[in-house]
């Protein structure tokens, strides 16, 4: 017997629990999260591992919102040195042109954009500059900056971008970022510029959030190995997650996402997640989150990342509730990680979504508190403003008026009703308020695929089985066992403004961590 630790840091508490080999879960335990992260990790931690078990730690994986608060905060940031591979068809529209002020202050470096990249069908559009990619690298190393290389239809053909990779570690030494798109976004050329930009740009936050973790883990329980989960649901080694830092983005909603998964045995439905700042509306398919269909905006800047399809509101257990001059509004600021100092039922002074809910006595809290004392006016308004918000939330989501069950996962989903949006029954399973850290200690190991063909010149059916088998040695190679490995998404999308009959294939596989021995 061996065990495994999930840990999901979120902007109230820090989650952590600890697993069997038969996916059991042995000691659970929250920590309130704190300022720097890492004391908050170590107090869960120190929770759930009261003693040194009998058998091994395998392993131990992280969900983080780190890598989204620096973003959305505009703290942390690197400057990055943007490369173009594209010269002259792309040099209309300059890099992060769409970005807001602010954003693009806090990351843009030097510009170079030179001859290179590839058409749809992966066949070269012009010889790559290789002098113009050292001068571009020449300068990100003068400037220590990190640098992102981006070619079009990279995500076809990504030659050029790993020979202009190689001469800009070359040029700027082994010690320095490089990120490039192929390796990031999908198809969807300035989209996944700016997923590559933001990559290169969380280097700092996520070197930093790598070693704390594996610093904590391995002083706590001696784990064997150490990952982080990313934004589709399954898990990366840290020197994935140093080097694509961005695939951390959305990776809560994700872990609480497979978390409900596994304690309800759902593979497809409606997850309603709320913590202590916000909640999350997502649907599961195939026992992984349904991936977002269009252009996500991450801090403002639009980009293609393979993210959750989750409706996100402004409510949660920490919400603040105010009264002024007879109006009565509902967030969208929180408490956070403070709730139990600040807020009514704890003895705070401060008016929350918890206290309006107490207020009412339509809850059991999990622990001991005392009911606070609101005008009855003022809670029922507050609620009905708070529940608005969360019925619209999963009538987005929702993929019909039929009646459907939706579960409840989070600390928070105490404060929510028996029934939702009219018809979705709610419904919470055992643990399901660290779900989030079981998502994480659950998680698997994929590989992905995007890619379009012609499919007039070259059998159909050839392209199909190429690409499904790429998807699962992608997996393999990341470290899924071979005997679990399955494809868990496969699309097939005609792109009707490209010539030759092209179609969009994209295929995800998935399996279980290999166990060490």
């Amino acid at each position: 017997m061996s065990y495994r630790i999930g840990v999901d840091v979120g902007g109230t508490n820090t989650d952590a629990v600890v697993i069997d080999d038969a996916d059991r879960v042995i000691a659970r335990a929250k920590a309130p999260t704190t300022s720097d992260v890492v004391s908050g990790i170590r107090a869960a931690l120190a929770q759930v591992l009261v003693s040194d078990p009998d058998e091994p730690v395998v392993a131990a994986m992280l969900g983080t919102t780190q890598c989204t608060n620096a973003v959305i905060e505009r703290r942390g940031l690197r400057n990055v040195a943007i490369l173009r591979l594209g010269a002259p068809a792309t040099t209309a529209v300059q890099p992060l042109a769409d970005w807001p002020a602010d954003l693009k202050a806090a990351v843009a470096g030097p510009v170079s954009i030179v001859a290179g990249g590839h058409d749809y069908t992966g066949r070269e559009l012009a010889p790559l500059d290789a002098a113009g990619v050292r001068r571009a690298a020449a300068e990100a190393a003068e400037m220590r900056m990190p640098i992102a290389v981006i070619g079009v239809f990279s995500a076809v053909n990504p030659e050029h971008e790993l020979r202009a990779a190689e001469i800009c570690a070359e040029v700027m030494g082994d010690d320095q970022s490089i990120s490039i798109s192929s390796g990031i976004g999908s198809i969807g050329f300035l989209e996944r510029e700016n997923a590559t930009v933001l990559n290169a740009a969380l280097t700092d936050v996520a070197r930093v959030a790598t070693n704390s973790f594996e610093v904590a883990v391995r002083a706590a329980c001696g784990a064997q190995a150490c990952y982080f989960t990313q934004n589709d649901g399954t898990l990366m080694a840290l020197a994935y997650a140093r080097r694509y830092p961005s695939l951390m983005l959305a990776s809560g909603p994700a872990n609480s996402m497979r978390g409900a998964a596994y304690l309800s045995s759902m593979g497809d439905g409606l997850i309603v997640d709320v913590g202590g700042t916000s909640t999350d509306v997502g649907i599961l398919v195939n026992g992984f989150p349904r991936e977002a269909p269009f252009v996500v905006e991450v801090g403002g800047a639009r980009t293609n990342f393979r993210m959750p399809d989750v409706v996100s509101i402004p409510l949660g257990g920490g919400t603040i509730v105010r009264v002024q001059g007879g109006d009565v509004s509902v967030g969208p600021d929180s408490v956070g990680y403070r709730l139990t100092q600040e807020a009514l039922a704890f003895g705070g002074r401060q008016a929350t979504f918890t206290d309006v809910v107490l207020a009412l006595g339509m809850a059991e809290f999990p622990v001991p508190v005392q009911r606070p004392e609101l005008p009855r006016d003022v809670a029922e308004r507050a609620y009905q403003i708070a529940l608005g918000l969360v019925h619209r939330a999963v009538e987005r989501m929702r993929p019909s008026r039929d009646p459907l069950p939706a579960i409840a996962v989070g600390g928070g989903s105490v404060l929510l009703p028996s029934i939702l949006d009219g018809n979705v029954e709610v419904l919470r399973p055992s643990d399901y308020a660290v779900a989030n850290a079981i998502g994480a200690a659950i998680s698997e190991v994929s590989g992905s695929v995007d890619r379009i063909v012609a499919v007039d010149s070259r059998n159909a059916q050839a392209a199909r089985d190429e690409v499904r088998e790429e998807a699962l040695a992608e997996a393999v190679a990341a470290g899924a066992d071979p005997r679990s490995a399955r494809l868990v998404l496969w699309e097939e999308i005609p792109i009707a403004y490209l010539p030759g009959n092209a179609v969009r294939l994209r295929a995800k596989a998935a399996g279980r961590l290999v166990r060490s021995t």
